[in-house]
């Protein structure tokens, strides 16, 4: 079984991840999205939060999981027995720190693979910082997330 992690913050999760996550599913028998809970940052959404609207944005795709993780994603890759990466490149400053970062990978586990896709154009400028940022200011959301996503950013934004 060939088995990928597409690993993330999502916060929040937009229709590029979405592009990302459909994308890959085709490509592998299994796609586990890894939302990554770094304490280093502070987002809008919880772990717990981050994983439902991940849930219901992907329950028609039998071949994809959700989970959260802490720690090494290359540990994380191992622990469920995955052997690719997928990473979504949007422009090449992206390229610059994940190119750094499969290389990392790679010395730490060389049996893990990293496969890169390109964001579809239509998403290419799209990423969660830009929507937290519209919504902060009450701008018209839904084009960019899903519609129970963008309703949980305007609670957010509300409180």
């Amino acid at each position: 079984m060939r088995r990928a992690i597409y690993p993330g913050t999502f916060d929040p999760v937009t229709f590029g991840h979405l592009d990302i996550i459909e994308r890959s599913s085709r490509i592998f028998d299994e796609v586990i999205v890894g939302i990554l809970v770094n304490n280093a940052k502070v987002p809008l959404f919880s772990a717990e939060e981050r994983l439902d609207m991940l849930k219901e944005a992907v329950k028609d795709r039998p071949n994809v999981r959700v989970m959260s993780f802490g720690g090494l994603l290359t540990d994380f890759a191992r622990a469920q027995e995955a052997g690719f990466i997928v990473r979504g490149l949007r422009a090449v400053t992206d390229f610059e720190y994940e190119l750094q970062m499969t290389q990392t990978n790679k010395v730490i586990a060389p049996e893990i693979d990293t496969i890169f896709l390109t964001t579809s154009l239509k998403y290419s400028y799209l990423s969660s910082s830009t929507v937290k940022e519209l919504a902060s200011f009450g701008s018209e959301i839904d084009r960019f997330v899903p519609e129970h996503v963008a309703q949980r950013i305007k609670e957010k934004y509300r409180l």
